[in-house]
């Protein structure tokens, strides 16, 4: 068959098993195709690499936001904007269609009281910046911080915070239940210290920045690291009724009055 005649004049039979899956999946039809259909060897061979390069492309989304630690489910399409009449459903999709704000180190806070959306639209606006080629980390802020103690007291510190620095948004989220303690918020503090002006962080919290004395312990560096904060920030105001209370609610009432859904 010419097509494989081809293949084994650019040594690509040997290529196929080593690091390109989609090629060795592919090469069989697409041969078949190129000799029915007279392709020239540069088309065949375009044809195959175009398709490698964009399964390799969907994988690395998948990797990534495997990695990230986003619910599936929180995405921007299931946030009810009309629940949460602070916030823009225009500015957040600016925030997820222009980077240029990661590029700058620009950190993304929002407040407001347990239940009102803030974990579900930074989730929403992390998977957002997934599919744009972006890397994000969500996670627990008590866990992270946790995390980042044990790199400390391993002597690994600069190497976690390396590791945390291929992401363009950490996503912190709760940190107003951080535990009032010199180690963890200590290591709270160089986290941001280390991101400011480079890297972006995003934080929900529950309480405003007067309550962030109950988190960090000297009162120096709570004002050192809200200024660090809110010197680059966009802040999102989410003072209204629970989120997850009115969904509940709604979903009540939807059912009959033996609530039972038939």
């Amino acid at each position: 068959m010419i097509s494989l005649a081809i293949l084994a004049k650019y040594n690509l039979t040997r290529t196929l098993s080593v690091r390109l899956p989609s090629i060795k999946r592919l090469a069989g039809d697409l041969c078949d195709q190129s000799d029915r259909e007279g392709w020239a060897a540069r088309q065949l061979l375009e044809r195959l690499f175009e398709q490698e390069m964009a399964e390799r492309e969907v994988r690395r989304f998948e990797r990534h936001r495997a990695a990230s630690g986003l619910s599936p489910d929180k995405r921007l399409s299931s946030f009810d904007f009309s629940a949460v009449p602070t916030v823009s459903r225009a500015r957040i999709m600016a925030l997820t269609e222009g980077h240029e704000w990661l590029d700058r180190g620009t950190n993304l806070l929002a407040f407001g009281p347990p239940g009102s959306g803030k974990s579900h639209l930074l989730s929403g606006i992390g998977h957002a910046l997934i599919d744009a080629g972006k890397r994000v980390l969500f996670m627990r802020c008590s866990d992270l911080v946790q995390r980042l103690q044990a790199a400390r007291r391993d002597l690994r510190m600069p190497q976690e915070l390396t590791k945390l620095d291929c992401f363009d948004l950490l996503v912190l989220d709760d940190l107003s239940y951080v535990r009032r303690d010199q180690a963890e918020t200590s290591v709270l503090f160089e986290l941001i210290a280390e991101r400011y002006e480079r890297k972006s962080i995003a934080i929900t919290a529950n309480t405003p920045f007067s309550q962030w004395g109950d988190v960090f312990v000297d009162p120096a560096m709570t004002l050192a690291a809200i200024d660090r904060l809110v010197h680059h920030a966009t802040i999102l105001e989410m003072n209204t009724e629970s989120y997850r209370r009115r969904n509940a609610e709604q979903k009540q009432r939807r059912l009959p009055k033996n609530g039972i859904r038939e």
